[in-house]
């Protein structure tokens, strides 16, 4: 597999870091997690439960190793970076600060093994005013203005129901470690990743910054193409209560469809800037939609070149045939359901194991017989935790 042979250190909580480092071990790393003392892992006691791990831990932790660790003890902290001398990658999700305090900052590690590459992910990133701010996801897309975008009916500020800045980051610390990687293979120099939540979620916003940075001032919401401006890129109600998506607004589709609707004396307006003047098709297409039941216009739209979805709530999104036959929800043989790793390859294809580690499961076989740097000290499984 693509990471065989490359050793992670996961000292990481919660969502982005141990994402990430889950998607590593799916295409061969040893994954190593260090969980606190007592109940490990938070996640392993959020949400629902299956075949004895909840559905979040199970998502993100499969095919780990689990370490246990006090690093306020000096003995278990010297087997930490112990650990860390002979690893190629460390991912971390502490408050800017706290691995300074704790002694497994890049610069103490680095100075041991300085191919070592360091992953830091935190809400605001390294420098900056708002470095020491505590904040998750929704305080992230709050700040960042995304909230703002993310309007109810009555056009206030609705909750988000994805948490887009954590996996976000996920992703950009994936690739940057990565890159990383390549370019260590050319120069055996590691190197340091400073990953901020709130960057690598404007980083998404590409699409949407055009009023403000052209204009110097907020978008009027619902005038806009991502957010309901469109006629053809919008949700609209069925006879049945159900709904629908019309989700692609180019040219040959809105075509197709008024052309079926006959109604082509609205292709002009249709093909307009988002905003007000697609009105008088949202009208149309709202009475239209609503004259017969999402099943019928399933075989009318799927007989067209249009671009459409039906709107599906999520446990009927997990019963489509599309993702039994790419695997892309995998029963494993506890008979629980995991989310499968999207990164396909054909050649060296990615081999999730679907097994859970238990808190500190792997103290002595990862950690038994390490030396610490400092002493030359013989590290004995009855010192740690």
């Amino acid at each position: 597999m693509k990471l065989a042979g490359v050793k992670v250190i996961d000292l990481s909580l919660f969502l982005p870091g141990p994402h990430l480092t889950m998607l590593m071990a799916d295409h061969g790393a040893e994954v190593i997690k260090l969980e606190p003392p007592g109940e490990g892992e938070p996640v392993r006691h959020i949400g629902a439960i299956q075949a004895g791990h909840s559905v979040w831990f199970r998502n993100t932790h499969r095919g780990k190793k689990s370490i246990c660790l006090d690093l306020k003890n000096p003995v278990e902290l010297a087997a930490l970076l112990a650990l860390i001398d002979t690893a190629d990658i460390v991912v971390e999700g502490f408050r800017p600060g706290t691995a300074e305090r704790l002694g497994i900052d890049y610069d103490t590690v680095a100075a041991r093994n300085p191919r070592i590459i360091y992953c830091a992910i935190s809400a605001f990133g390294q420098t900056g005013p708002k470095r020491f701010k505590p904040a998750h996801d929704l305080a992230i897309q709050a700040d960042s203005g995304l909230i703002s975008l993310n309007l109810g009916a009555d056009g206030k500020p609705a909750m988000p129901n994805m948490p887009v800045a954590d996996m976000a980051a996920s992703l950009m610390a994936l690739s940057g470690i990565l890159m990383a990687l390549y370019r260590r293979e050319k120069t055996g120099q590691g190197d340091y990743l400073d990953i901020s939540m709130q960057d690598a979620l404007l980083s998404w916003t590409p699409n949407v910054m055009g009023v403000p940075f052209t204009q110097n001032r907020a978008p009027e919401v619902k005038q806009q193409r991502s957010f309901g401006g469109g006629s053809f890129y919008n949700l609209y109600e069925t006879a049945d209560h159900r709904f629908l998506a019309l989700g692609g607004s180019e040219a040959k589709f809105v075509k197709s469809l008024l052309t079926m609707l006959e109604r082509e004396d609205l292709i002009a307006a249709a093909s307009t800037a988002p905003g007000p003047e697609h009105e008088p098709v949202k009208q149309f297409l709202t009475t239209a939609f609503a004259t017969k039941t999402l099943a019928q216009w399933t075989t009318l739209l799927d007989a067209i070149d249009v671009c459409w979805a039906p709107v599906r709530d999520l446990y009927e999104a997990t019963q489509e045939l599309h993702l039994a036959a790419h695997d892309t929800i995998h029963r494993d043989e506890s008979g629980a359901l995991n989310l499968n790793n999207p990164i396909r390859f054909r050649h060296e294809a990615g081999a999730p194991d679907w097994r859970l580690p238990a808190v500190g499961e792997h103290n002595d076989e990862v950690l038994g017989g390490l030396s610490t740097a400092s002493t030359n000290h013989k590290i004995d499984k009855n010192e740690l935790a």
